[in-house]
């Protein structure tokens, strides 16, 4: 006889999606409870789906998996749960449709001085004296950091527009993509960008590109990977657009580049610190956009996410590799 997996969501799915989930196989015992996982857990408990790490590993011993429901884990470093051997999977590939439809918004509205726009409306100015040529997506350079599911998707939407491709990879890794991600989106193969770079190839890339993206997870590696010299060898006119954590960017830099008018502009989802404190020069300067850390959400986030929670448990059932394995060693 099959035994029984005991599965607990402390997350808010619907019942249409617990239901989802217990359509996979009568071995799983499916549960959701409100609380956190420290409250939760039972001796039972083999797979959480959860977002915290911080809970006593010695009540639920029967813990093997927890799915979590972010991208990024370091939310999860130096918890009870990153110091076990208990496996991790990421919701990687589940904002790469919303995250990349914001990065193209942060594109345009840069490009075709949205910004401006709004405050000369805001004015009651007509303004058209003023206006600058807008800088346009077609024939220019993107330059994609992190070529994961993000990275892939925006590559495929700025394809269209008629962006050439540049993108960084790590050395002796498959340009093909073995994460998930929904269906028709993003760029499996790897065959869209016209050259790949390692992180320490990086400002070479900088130098040809139009416009740069930031989709790498932060590691100690990646911390501050744009800084004083990498926005020196970017052209003036160039974008930056960073969606992936605010310690990606020194600041500080980057505020005196602004000012200088040493790079085109910025569109910023994410700040370091957060929340942005209300006195930064980053609120004031006319070429930067600021959205408070939103671009990730969406209508169909938990869609999604169970849509890759119904895999891995489907693979888990069959004892073939999950995906989004956490690395541990890498920090991702």
């Amino acid at each position: 006889m099959s035994r029984t997996i005991h599965v607990l969501s402390v997350q808010n799915l619907n019942e249409d999606q617990l239901q989802r989930l217990r359509s996979i196989s009568p071995q799983l015992h499916i549960e959701q409870r409100s609380g956190s996982p420290e409250e939760m857990l039972t001796p039972e408990t083999e797979v959480l789906y959860g977002s915290s790490g911080r809970f006593n590993l010695q009540k639920a011993s029967s813990l093997r998996w927890v799915q979590v429901d972010s991208a990024g884990v370091n939310h999860l470093h130096n918890t009870p749960l990153w110091h076990s051997d208990i496996t991790i999977t990421s919701a990687n590939g589940i904002h790469a449709i919303q995250i990349a439809e914001h990065v193209l918004m942060g594109l345009l509205a840069l490009g075709h001085h949205l910004p401006q726009m709004q405050r000369l409306q805001q004015a009651h100015q007509w303004g058209h004296h003023n206006f600058q040529p807008p800088f346009e997506l077609r024939g220019a350079t993107l330059g994609i950091v992190g070529y994961g599911a993000i990275g892939r998707e925006v590559a495929r939407l700025a394809s269209a527009f008629g962006m050439r491709i540049l993108a960084t990879k790590q050395p002796g890794r498959p340009t093909t993509f073995d994460g998930w991600t929904s269906a028709n989106t993003g760029d499996p193969t790897g065959s869209l960008p016209e050259r790949y770079y390692s992180l320490e190839e990086l400002s070479v890339m900088l130098a040809e590109s139009d416009a740069v993206v930031l989709a790498v997870p932060l590691t100690e590696r990646t911390r501050h990977v744009i800084g004083s010299d990498e926005l020196a060898v970017m052209p003036p006119h160039a974008l930056l657009v960073n969606i992936g954590r605010g310690a990606l960017i020194d600041q500080e830099a980057l505020i005196k580049a602004l000012q200088e008018g040493r790079i085109g502009g910025a569109a910023l989802d994410v700040t370091d610190p957060e929340p942005l404190p209300p006195e930064s020069p980053l609120w004031n300067i006319d070429n930067v956009i600021i959205t408070p850390h939103v671009s990730g959400g969406s209508a169909h986030y938990n869609d999604r996410v169970v849509e890759l929670f119904t895999e891995n448990l489907r693979r888990y059932l069959h004892d073939e590799p999950l995906l989004n394995i956490v690395q541990r060693e890498l920090g991702y």
